[in-house]
């Protein structure tokens, strides 16, 4: 496939067939997605490529809270998870709350999970003194994420980035042998999709982008 095609179709996959993703090939993968960027080329990320059910399977039962959570804001029309505004759910709703199951049983039917994790000891948290919370360190770790999805999406093989479990991030590095300084990133199941979709639904690059500031004219094709 070529670059554009790939850009244009790496969805989120998160049902898979029962074909294997042989390890030669997922070597493959990870050999292409190590020349993502990370800051000052510091190169703290770090992927556990996770094959064992049992271990899939507690991945899955870690992302149970966060996926409820996530699932009972949906149904009262807020947007999950988010950090601004003040949740009208209650704690004993989200409790009484099943997860939808596409947020947890990914990692079951995968034929590996990816764990990607990143050295914050290596890398520059530049708003860690703002008052919000951070996402800058995500830029030395969410191109390698991305990189491998590309990468799959080239070889015939798809995944989705999830981060539900990271809610339960010292049960993972207590699960996986993670150093405390490791953040966990993304938890990527990876298989052959069931269905391998050609076409995705984004805004339009007038709907994204503005010209010299946030409210700007909107940019155009000419």
């Amino acid at each position: 496939m070529e670059l554009n095609d790939v850009m244009q179709t790496t969805f989120a996959a998160r049902e898979f067939t029962d074909d294997p993703l042989p390890d030669d090939i997922l070597f493959e993968i990870l050999d292409i997605a190590r020349f993502a960027p990370s800051g000052g080329n510091r190169q703290g990320n770090r992927v556990i490529i996770v094959r064992d059910q049992e271990t899939k399977i507690a991945l899955s039962d870690l992302a149970r809270p966060a996926a409820k959570r996530y699932t009972a804001q949906i149904k009262a029309g807020e947007s999950p998870w988010q950090s601004v505004y003040p949740t009208k759910v209650t704690e004993a709703e989200i409790e009484a709350t099943e997860p939808s199951h596409h947020l947890t049983q990914s990692f079951i039917r995968a034929q590996v999970v990816l764990v990607f994790v990143v050295d914050l000891g290596k890398v520059a948290s530049m708003d860690q003194f703002l008052d919000r919370v951070g996402v800058i360190s995500g830029a030395s770790i969410y191109p390698f994420v991305w990189n491998t999805l590309m990468a799959a999406r080239q070889a015939g093989f798809g995944g989705t980035i999830t981060t539900l479990a990271a809610a339960q991030e010292p049960k993972v590095q207590k699960l996986l042998n993670i150093p405390g300084e490791f953040a966990v990133a993304a938890v990527v199941p990876m298989g052959k999709p069931i269905k391998q979709l050609s076409k995705l639904r984004r805004n339009a690059v007038e709907e994204i982008a503005t010209l010299e500031t946030f409210d700007g004219a909107k940019f155009r094709k000419i």
